[in-house]
């Protein structure tokens, strides 16, 4: 293992930047050579703020798992730095050139990635405001490497620069429009760099797909219209809440509902933000988890709830493709990625069984394999499984706006 990197380190100059993405108790990480997009090594840090906390190791197909006490984010990016030059995969914080961080929400601000600096950090802070459960906490993550590698460039990639494409008409919503003017608020769109990356990967597959909907489907579940490689809708709105029934979020629901749930239990602002961001979505309907492989196990063993929200769920994916094939006058392409879209074969034959009106069909051995194309010859649509890498897509971003 030691000398598993001698052939990165020996041809020619070799720049390594890392791609982070950090949450209120984790931080994931991929440390990647470029140009050449090569993975060196990656990994995650669990419970955070815990004695028990773990970190987790992939280098060249080997897995290590550690537990530690590493009770702040600080110290678990000295972990990390420790790490990779135990596994020679640096040999010193010189090797390090970049450090992009994945950022959920650039309001009105930010339309491409951009260089960390003071009045940045401000604003993904303020922006919290919008995606309370991501840009705080990966805000921590930013600090927390300037503190371990102070000279090293820290760039922001937000999950809404993506959909800056979306046209006008496309993104305001129905209030009085001082509130466009003044406060920004419209539908902005989330999960870009996901999007953005398993569009350019089925466009090299067929490249005819100028019409496609990719669908992100995991905890935060997000769709997107893509025309000629530009977003111009996407499920998301002003905040990651809106759209389609996710883990723990509600999704779209009449606005009148809160006021009255507020009303008739009497609760604050605050219990309210966590009842439709922390306590809905597939947990609220099941009553018993978001996870929706324990959900499809609940469901064939008999469990009503379980089932209502895997329909639910799949009502709403296909309610979204649906409008999305009508805007789009026509589609070529359907993806599916993230953790649900990737690996619920019976999310993808429900979904894609509703759908025959556009002439699409799977081939459902296929399917169960999570095989990478899973339309039948006949089909009018090509049907796509492409695992997102959301990492590479921060990578280049950090070469390009870092000049690196």
């Amino acid at each position: 293992m030691c000398n598993q990197f001698d052939s990165l380190r020996y041809v020619g100059k070799v720049t390594k930047i890392l791609a982070v993405n950090s949450g209120s108790s984790s931080l994931k990480f991929k440390l990647f050579e470029m140009p050449s997009e090569a993975v060196i090594i990656e990994g995650d840090f669990e419970r955070i703020g815990n004695k028990e906390a773990r970190m987790r190791l992939k280098v060249r197909g080997i897995e290590k798992s550690d537990r530690f006490p590493i009770y702040t984010h600080v110290e678990a990016v000295e972990l990390l730095i420790r790490a990779l030059i135990d596994e020679k995969a640096i040999e010193s914080y010189s090797e390090i050139s970049g450090v992009g961080h994945r950022i959920s929400h650039g309001g009105v601000y930010y339309k491409d990635a951009v260089l960390v600096n003071e009045t940045v950090k401000s604003r993904i802070l303020e922006l919290g405001a919008l995606s309370p459960l991501h840009n705080p906490v990966n805000l921590m993550g930013i600090e927390a490497f300037e503190k371990v590698l102070k000279d090293v460039k820290q760039v922001a990639i937000f999950d809404t620069s993506f959909h800056h494409t979306i046209p006008k008409e496309n993104y305001i919503y129905a209030l009085p429009y001082r509130y466009f003017e003044d406060y920004g608020i419209r539908r902005y769109g989330f999960h870009g760099p996901s999007h953005q990356y398993v569009s350019e990967e089925a466009i090299k597959i067929y490249p005819q797909a100028q019409k496609m909907i990719t669908c992100h489907l995991g905890s935060g579940s997000s769709i997107s219209a893509i025309l000629n490689g530009q977003s111009i809708d996407s499920s998301m709105g002003f905040t990651p809440l809106a759209g389609l029934v996710m883990g723990t979020r509600t999704g779209d629901i009449d606005p009148q509902i809160i006021p009255f749930i507020q009303e008739k239990e009497g609760l604050t602002p605050r219990e309210i933000k966590d009842l439709i961001n922390k306590e809905s979505g597939l947990l609220g309907i099941s009553g018993f988890s978001n996870d929706l492989r324990d959900l499809e196990n609940a469901a064939q063993n008999g469990n009503e709830r379980a089932q209502l929200a895997i329909d639910v769920f799949v009502h709403q994916i296909v309610h979204y493709i649906g409008a999305y094939a009508a805007m789009l006058n026509g589609v070529g392409a359907l993806v599916f990625t993230a953790g649900i879209g990737e690996r619920s074969s019976l999310v993808r034959t429900k979904v894609c069984n509703a759908l025959t009106y556009l002439g699409l069909a799977i081939d459902e051995a296929e399917n169960k394999m999570n095989a990478r194309v899973i339309n039948t010859a006949q089909s009018k649509v090509k049907v796509f499984v492409i695992p997102t890498n959301e990492e590479v897509i921060i990578a280049r971003d950090v070469v390009r706006v870092a000049n690196i």
